[in-house]
């Protein structure tokens, strides 16, 4: 460690908001000359935290010390001149002022007659130089340097004003690897030179690769403070969501694989397919078994999820449930044959932001029975209480607006809106998207319990092992057809369908 002292310490810090404890008695400390990362899932507490160190909200409870000295903010600026500034996921600078200008923004250099410009140039400059970015010109545009780049500049306006803690919230979550590995040398840069840096990050690999300790939060509390390199993954997701991560990550294995493929399958497409969107396509998918779909992106696992519940319109093939012929040609005729079908595009075609977690929930049950046959609240209710308590919803208050929530818990009101039509068939298009390992994996463990139940599950994903791990079979696709199709075992991996995708129409 190098330091003895912290620069930063907050303890037993306690948040409340209106009927939701979101920081109980949490612990934090932040040394200089150390990257830090705050670990935790969606809803864990971690930007409640955060903003509680940069005076954006004020504690109930606890004490916040920096370099020793009692500190309480009431603003973000009282958070700045105790040396703490924080780097924002959406970068917050000006595209129509300079390199230069940018960097110095507040903080210009002046003189008798206004700002002298050019000693306000060579600060930026000097600042840039600090963090290793003296090629940057300082009078170039900011517009005409990519987002990575600008992400830096951001870096080197908090340290202007010699921060001695610097917060990075998801900085990467927009950068290639190189470009990550250029901030990483930047924050590595700073980090010698005394610097204390938060990083806030849902990549595992990247936590791995630049901090130093992290502390893990769960539900609003502290579970605890460890070295990195003493702490591995499957131990760091475990304390995260609070289950034992290895049996989680075994769900596919330890699951009997006892769906018999000689008995009917309950759905069954022959040639559906639909012109400049897939190929025919020949698939079967038995009571409670998970088909999943892969391929790389454009393949067309989106387009035949979508032809399977009537989303588009197939222009061939023979559809038929339970044994018999059936048309599903519109999203009203595949809920009425059971189907359901939760979009990859959870934003803007999944939650309806400004309606509440309660209205998101029953939309699709109340328009299967019809609007002229409204949901009475006691019905609503009855399907919230069993749903966001199932999915583990948190908080689990229908009556907050949804786009209150995180996106992990986003997403389990989205399923919880397709389970409560009961379907037969649940299709689901990279439900796991975008959210973070704890929500991922009860979400997994979801769909595995589904299976179990006697439900058949489609599963998308354009992770493959999340495909090898909860799939019986797998359905690969390449340039919009299907390719082949793989019996899950024990030997199959990732590597597999890579390999499968990779060959495929090559000579040996």
């Amino acid at each position: 460690m190098a330091a003895t002292e912290p620069i930063v310490e907050m303890s037993d810090i306690s948040i409340e908001f209106p009927g939701v404890k979101a920081l109980q008695h949490v612990d934090f400390r932040l040394f200089p000359g150390e990257v830090h990362t705050l670990m935790g899932e969606n809803g864990a507490g971690k930007s409640t935290l955060i903003k509680a160190l940069t005076g954006v909200y004020k504690i109930d409870g606890g004490s916040i010390r920096v370099a020793g000295a009692p500190r309480s903010f009431s603003g973000t600026a009282d958070a700045q001149s105790a040396g703490i500034s924080t780097v924002y996921q959406e970068v917050n600078l000006c595209d129509n002022l300079t390199i230069g200008e940018n960097v110095m923004l507040g903080h210009e250099v002046r003189g008798h007659f206004g700002i002298n410009w050019a000693k306000t140039h060579s600060a930026a400059h000097d600042a840039l130089v600090g963090l290793g970015l003296g090629h940057l010109d300082t009078k170039q545009p900011l517009s005409s340097i990519s987002l990575a780049l600008q992400q830096l500049v951001a870096i080197s306006r908090a340290m202007v004003t010699k921060s001695k803690v610097l917060i990075l919230d998801e900085p990467t979550s927009s950068l290639d690897a190189n470009e990550v590995e250029g901030l990483f040398a930047v924050m590595r840069r700073l980090r010698d030179q005394g610097v204390a840096i938060l990083f806030v990050s849902h990549f595992l690999d990247q936590v791995y690769a630049i901090s130093d300790r992290l502390t893990v939060l769960r539900n609003g509390e502290f579970v605890g403070e460890y070295r990195t390199s003493e702490l591995d993954r499957s131990q760091l997701i475990s304390k995260m969501i609070g289950k034992d991560f290895g049996a989680l990550a075994a769900l596919g294995s330890n699951r009997g694989r006892t769906v018999d493929a000689d008995e009917p399958a309950f759905y069954s497409a022959t040639d559906l397919g639909r012109k400049g969107s897939i190929d025919p396509v020949d698939i079967q998918v038995h009571r409670g078994e998970v088909v999943g779909l892969a391929g790389l992106l454009g393949s067309g696992r989106t387009e035949l999820g979508r032809l399977m519940y009537g989303a588009d319109r197939p222009d061939t093939g023979e559809v038929t449930i339970g044994g018999t012929t059936v048309e599903v040609h519109s999203p009203t005729a595949g809920l009425a044959k059971k189907i359901a079908f939760s979009t990859e595009n959870r934003r803007d075609e999944g939650i309806i932001g400004d309606l509440t977690v309660r209205e998101n929930l029953i939309v699709a049950v109340q328009a299967r029975r019809g609007w002229a046959r409204p949901l009475s609240r006691r019905e609503q209710n009855e399907l919230c209480e069993k749903y966001l308590v199932s999915l583990n919803v948190r908080p689990a208050d229908p009556e907050l607006p949804i786009k209150n929530l995180s996106g992990g818990n986003q997403q389990k009101v989205l399923l919880g809106r397709w389970l409560a039509t009961q379907p037969e068939l649940i299709i689901l298009d990279e439900p796991t998207r975008g959210i973070d390992i704890g929500a991922k994996a009860e979400i997994q463990e979801a769909i595995a319990t589904l299976a179990e139940e006697g439900m058949s599950v489609v599963f998308i994903s354009s992770e493959l092992e999340e495909v090898v791990r909860l799939s019986e079979r797998i359905v690969v696709l390449k340039d919009h057809r299907k390719i082949g199709e793989i019996v899950n075992g024990p030997e199959i991996t990732a590597e597999t369908i890579v390999d499968l995708i990779a060959t495929e129409g090559t000579t040996p």
